[in-house]
């Protein structure tokens, strides 16, 4: 399921995340998962990686699933359900370019809601200041 899952979004997108923004994704991946116990750590990480993946389905996806496994972990019920919302959008949301750049992938956040980028990050991925997209 989730090779078939990998392969339709990915057919949905035609461009692939540059090596160096790849690279930067996978850390935060990482970090993430070296950070536990500390779930305040590891939520920092997923939410940049979130930001980092947005552009691109599958990592965008990803980044989700990350936060759906550490909201069940945490036990909290909101965020929970709030990930299975953003699972299922999150690959469409890439594909269309209708995501909010910025937006750390909380549910507090808002599904919608365009945030600044943290600077290195928008360096990162090449955007300029102000630029969002919904």
């Amino acid at each position: 399921m989730r090779n078939a899952l990998k392969t339709c979004i990915t057919a949905c997108t035609p461009k692939t995340m540059p090596a160096a923004v790849r690279a930067a994704f996978e850390a935060e991946l990482l970090r993430a998962r070296d950070c536990a116990p500390d779930t305040a750590a590891m939520w920092d990480a997923l939410e940049r990686a979130h930001i980092i993946s947005q552009a691109w389905a599958w990592p965008h996806t990803r980044a989700h699933w990350h936060m759906f496994r550490l909201a069940v972990r945490c036990r909290d019920r909101a965020e929970t359900v709030g990930q299975v919302v953003r699972i299922l959008v999150a690959g469409a949301g890439s594909a269309t370019g209708r995501v909010p750049y910025g937006n750390t992938g909380r549910t507090a956040a808002g599904l919608f809601t365009p945030m600044p980028l943290p600077e290195d990050l928008r360096v990162l991925l090449g955007r300029a200041r102000g630029v969002s997209a919904t």
